[in-house]
């Protein structure tokens, strides 16, 4: 229920016309399809959605993620009509055009993205790739060097995360997000030391 109603809120936000009660019931059993790992799945549930973006783009990344590039090209493609503003589908059409070996393709609409968005982690790591097989190894590591330096801030979010969850009681859920928060860290730096001490104050109270 409670992931019904969270998946109400977010069609609520994302799209001018409310969709019915069974479109929003099948996206929200999509979504824990999606969330357990099982793409087909989530692709048949959602196989006869036309109109609603966010189905559309959860569908096309089921696709993506079985191998049916063409079926997820087409799917996102699809999405983009309804949101042409969808950063996401974007994303992964630059993906599947270099899957299918179009590295200009790719490269396009990847500069288009980093031109709207510099600061995306996956964009810029789907940016340093592209440079790595084109023999710019200078300019994927100042990529990859850019990207490193947002995935600190992240890091950041989930300290933060984990001390609200350690307040409210949650400890497991506070040393999850320590963990995540510790891998995310490129170098030894003071806010590691941070993440380690909580977590050890965490372990010695649990």
């Amino acid at each position: 229920m409670y992931i019904l109603i969270c998946s109400s809120y977010l069609l609520l936000a994302s799209c001018n016309k409310l969709p019915d009660a069974e479109t929003i019931r099948l996206y929200a059993h999509a979504s824990q399809a999606y969330s357990a790992g099982r793409f087909s799945e989530t692709a048949e549930i959602l196989n006869r959605e036309k109109k609603f973006p966010p189905a559309l783009i959860l569908r096309a990344k089921a696709e993506y993620f079985i191998g049916d590039f063409e079926k997820a090209e087409i799917t996102f493609r699809r999405a983009l009509r309804f949101r042409p503003s969808s950063f996401e589908a974007k994303l992964f059409l630059a993906r599947i055009h270099w899957e299918k070996g179009d590295t200009s393709g790719a490269v396009r609409l990847t500069e288009s993205l980093l031109a709207d968005n510099p600061y995306d982690i996956r964009t810029l790591r789907l940016a340093a790739e592209l440079a790595g097989e084109a023999g710019k190894n200078d300019e994927a590591v100042a990529l990859l060097d850019r990207a490193a330096g947002l995935a600190a801030e992240s890091a950041m979010v989930l300290l933060d995360r984990a001390r609200l969850h350690w307040i409210a009681g949650r400890a497991p859920d506070a040393l999850e997000d320590l963990s995540r928060a510790k891998a995310l860290l490129p170098w030894d730096t003071p806010l590691l030391r941070t993440i380690s001490n909580l977590e050890n104050t965490i372990r010695e109270l649990m």
